[in-house]
């Protein structure tokens, strides 16, 4: 049942992802237009779904600075989400996807040193060497290419990656995943209010349908991979995610119409290779 969260997290957050590269190819929509629409559409979907599920949610729940915490990862969640959007317009799907994956490896690291449960081997190393094969299918004329535009997104990433994993596993010791992406939602949305009305005026019906579409898909994916931090632990979400970017790449490949490459489809192998390894062992 572990393995089944991250999978699923990451089998429906690389169809989000490509359905947003699709909505921000439409005409008249920014990055800026896109951000202002999605997030109150992702606090109505996680709102459904909390009524649904029915998580203890109460005052006392944001005490012992537990309010603070969350205050600081909405507020980082809302730059990385503007950062990674504005790349995403100018960028290639696949090259954000892969440069995404870079932060597993700080994250990995950190909580690692962090938190003592984090510490098995079996886990760590082939979550390196995951993130690893991704950074070197990246990897051309001794150094990784890097757009300008995504270059600002790539080094705020590897910042706060590893601040907003042991944030997110310290909250979801007293909060549910559901309960946590309500109110994480929430004030993303409030933060991107200012975007809401704009989005109204400026996009179409169909691009409206598709942001319905992908922002159902990547809040059931962020409660899954919540509730996977929650059982399994940082180290071994991090790993199965990797697929991720992967999976992404060869929906760009299918669909987008971008071009293969052969050192990221053996990047696709090893990781593949990792996750089977540390499924035996761990």
């Amino acid at each position: 049942m572990n393995i089944l969260l991250p999978l699923c997290a990451a089998v429906l957050q690389a169809a989000s992802f490509t359905l947003d590269k699709a909505i921000l190819s439409l005409k008249r929509v920014g990055f800026i237009s896109y951000t202002g629409a999605s997030f109150p559409l992702v606090f109505i979907i996680t709102g459904v779904i909390f009524f649904i599920v029915r998580p203890e949610l109460s005052v006392g729940m944001f005490g012992s600075g537990r309010w603070a915490l969350i205050v600081l990862s909405v507020v980082g969640s809302a730059i990385s989400n503007l950062l990674y959007y504005r790349a995403l317009k100018n960028d290639a799907l696949q090259e954000i996807q892969a440069l995404d994956l870079l932060q597993a490896i700080p994250v990995i690291l950190v909580s690692s040193i962090f938190f003592s449960d984090e510490r098995n081997p079996y886990l760590v190393f082939p979550a390196l060497a995951a993130a690893l094969a991704v950074v070197w299918s990246h990897w051309d004329h001794h150094r990784i290419r890097i757009a300008k535009k995504t270059l600002p997104y790539v080094l705020w990433s590897l910042a706060i990656a590893p601040l907003s994993a042991p944030i997110s596993r310290a909250l979801l010791l007293v909060w549910s995943p559901v309960s946590l992406e309500l109110v994480r939602a929430a004030g993303m949305a409030l933060i991107f209010l200012p975007f809401t009305l704009r989005s109204y005026r400026t996009l179409s019906f169909t691009a409206w349908r598709l942001i319905i579409v992908t922002n159902m898909l990547t809040a059931v994916a962020w409660i899954l991979f919540y509730a996977s931090y929650q059982r399994s632990g940082i180290v071994y979400t991090v790993l199965l995610f990797s697929l991720q970017p992967i999976l992404v790449y060869f929906a760009s490949l299918f669909i987008l119409k971008e071009r293969a490459h052969r050192k990221k489809i053996a990047a696709f192998g090893i990781i593949l290779i990792s996750i089977i390894f540390a499924q035996i062992m761990a």
